[in-house]
């Protein structure tokens, strides 16, 4: 049933322009999906859909995952930079930051020195990290745990 609910949440978010042509993000759902099928046929981790095992679950593997692709398209932009290729949109980098990767941008940032002195990048990088810390406390204040 993890399946389920990680193909549902892709699905959704398929529906956002920066998402749809984010290889990064594709392949994140990828090892999201395949994650979720080794945890319920080799494991049997069976959880039903929109309960709050299968969102812990979700957070367990989504967490590391989205934060190691956001790593590698940092390290891939730069790369792609110094050969002078085709690099990754920023729109893309600025997705997979929102979507809850910014402990791997930062990583990014400070490892390959990338995209760490510009001005109008890094400030929608921290307008995402506000928007993200404002989502984590309006979770926890109609959790109550807050």
């Amino acid at each position: 049933m993890v399946i389920t609910f990680a193909v549902l949440i892709f699905a959704f978010l398929f529906l956002f322009k920066g998402v749809q042509k984010n290889t990064f993000f594709l392949l994140y759902a990828t090892a999201m999906i395949l994650a979720a099928y080794y945890c319920e046929n080799f494991l049997k981790w069976r959880v039903s859909p929109f309960h709050k095992p299968a969102f812990l679950l979700f957070i367990l593997f989504h967490l590391p995952l989205i934060n190691l692709f956001t790593f590698w398209a940092y390290g891939r932009d730069k790369r792609c930079a110094q050969r002078g290729e085709w690099r990754i949109p920023e729109t893309q980098l600025h997705t997979l930051e929102l979507l809850g990767g910014t402990i791997g941008a930062v990583a990014g940032q400070k490892f390959f020195h990338h995209k760490n002195k510009k001005k109008s990048y890094l400030a929608t990088f921290w307008a995402a990290v506000f928007i993200q810390i404002g989502a984590v406390l309006f979770i926890l204040y109609h959790l109550r745990l807050l």
